[in-house]
């Protein structure tokens, strides 16, 4: 009986999962945890700060989002387009793309490498048979069922948390880290604030989660854009408030719990350059024995299979608002044609991204080059439209949002002049 109670429980929580939860989560990918590790690897508990210092800016630049699709129903890509030219808008969608494409190749590429660590074989096999199983998931299961799968992958982020049991950590050190901002001011040191800064606020998170909440509009009929349905907005806009809060707490907290391990373990062993999720993978497994070395990897698979579709989705929504097309992982493939090809397009190339002599680090850097370039425009964007009441009626962004979102938008531009400067 309590097993079945247990399980109705579980249940009800994942219905009550939405966007905000899915698009957190979507932020620790694979080529994320690598740059994490990378962090607690180098500096220990240096930089913990800086997942604490994001975490609020998270929640206001995700939250106005969220909010611009579900008062205008339609996606972020499509409001731009009242606020930038048609030509911009194409060349930032391109340019994400780009980013996006290069993202997906090291996902993928880590997915095949963590389960090559755990059981052999080919890892190049696994990076196909896995980017198969994203494309065909998202190009034929409709996405009321689709969004179900999506959501249970977000307990895989779990096995980071799960990890600190299995070391011993500092916790006095810990709490001096979070809470005592220190940086050197070095180029390695700036280039790596940077990298946790592009990683943690990413452009394609914008449009994947006001795109999500047009499809969550769509899906329900009682639903319909805020402006049409204000008498919704009280408790829309307090849904949209709590899940994003938590999907970026989720976030932040399995951010601060991977450089946690990689501090305690790596960096306090005296291992500071670690360049890929597989490295800090098979690093752990010597130091902290087999049991982190399997969270550690099982969590690199399902964050994997979490991110490729959100990652491939957001340019397609972008996209498909561009050119006027048909859009939404409701609908079938033959009804959405240009849509799905984008999708395809991005999986396809992430792969050959993988088979390609390309140094996957290196690619990394330039697709957190793009994102550094792109991401300031978005947001500029993002803040005009969420501030403006022709678009937004009455539910234009709230003071704290838009203070929030203000500063998000300098840091992540002052982040952008010092990449190109220290690079």
């Amino acid at each position: 009986m309590e097993a079945f109670s247990s399980t109705l429980s579980l249940k009800r929580l994942t219905k009550r999962l939405g966007p905000g939860v899915i698009t957190g989560a979507a932020d620790d990918d694979p080529s994320g945890i690598a740059t994490y590790s990378q962090a607690g690897a180098q500096t220990g508990f240096g930089l913990l700060w800086t997942v604490v210092l994001t975490w609020p800016m998270m929640v206001a630049v995700q939250s106005i989002s969220a909010r611009i699709g579900r008062v205008t129903g339609r996606g972020l890509a499509a409001n731009m387009l009242d606020v930038f030219p048609r030509p911009a808008v194409g060349m930032l969608i391109v340019l994400l793309f780009v980013a996006n494409t290069i993202n997906i190749g090291a996902d993928l590429s880590a997915m095949g490498a963590a389960v090559k660590l755990a059981v052999g074989g080919s890892q190049h096999l696994y990076t196909v048979l896995f980017a198969l199983g994203c494309l065909m998931g998202t190009v034929f299961i409709p996405y009321h069922r689709y969004v179900e799968v999506l959501k249970w992958l977000t307990f895989s982020l779990f096995a980071y948390v799960g990890i600190v049991f299995a070391v011993d950590i500092d916790w006095h050190d810990v709490v001096k880290g979070a809470l005592l901002p220190r940086l050197e001011l070095s180029g390695d040191s700036l280039t790596l604030v940077v990298a946790l800064f592009g990683t943690t606020i990413s452009p394609y998170l914008f449009f994947w989660q006001s795109s999500q909440e047009v499809e969550e509009e769509e899906a329900d009929p009682r639903d319909a854009p805020l402006l049409e349905k204000p008498k919704q907005a009280p408790v829309q806009l307090q849904r949209i408030a709590w899940e994003t809060c938590a999907g970026m707490g989720m976030s932040n907290m399995v951010a601060f719990f991977i450089m946690l391990t990689t501090a305690a373990t790596l960096h306090a062993n005296g291992q500071t350059d670690i360049q890929s999720t597989e490295q800090a993978a098979q690093a752990l497994k010597p130091i902290a024995g087999d049991f982190a070395f399997a969270l550690f990897s099982i969590g690199i698979v399902g964050t994997g299979l979490l991110a490729v579709p959100v990652l491939a989705g957001s340019v397609a929504y972008a996209a498909g608002e561009l050119f006027a097309w048909p859009i939404g992982l409701e609908h079938p493939p033959q009804k959405a044609r240009g849509f799905y090809s984008v999708i395809a397009a991005a999986i396809v190339l992430g792969i050959a991204v993988d088979l390609s002599p390309l140094d996957p680090i290196k690619a990394l850097v330039w697709s957190a080059v793009v994102n550094g370039v792109i991401v300031v425009p978005v947001l500029v964007a993002m803040m005009i439209v969420a501030s403006r009441s022709r678009e937004m009626g009455q539910f234009v962004a709230t003071r704290t949002q838009r203070i929030f979102g203000w500063l998000t938008t300098a840091m992540m531009a002052v982040a952008a002049v010092a990449m190109f400067v220290t690079m």
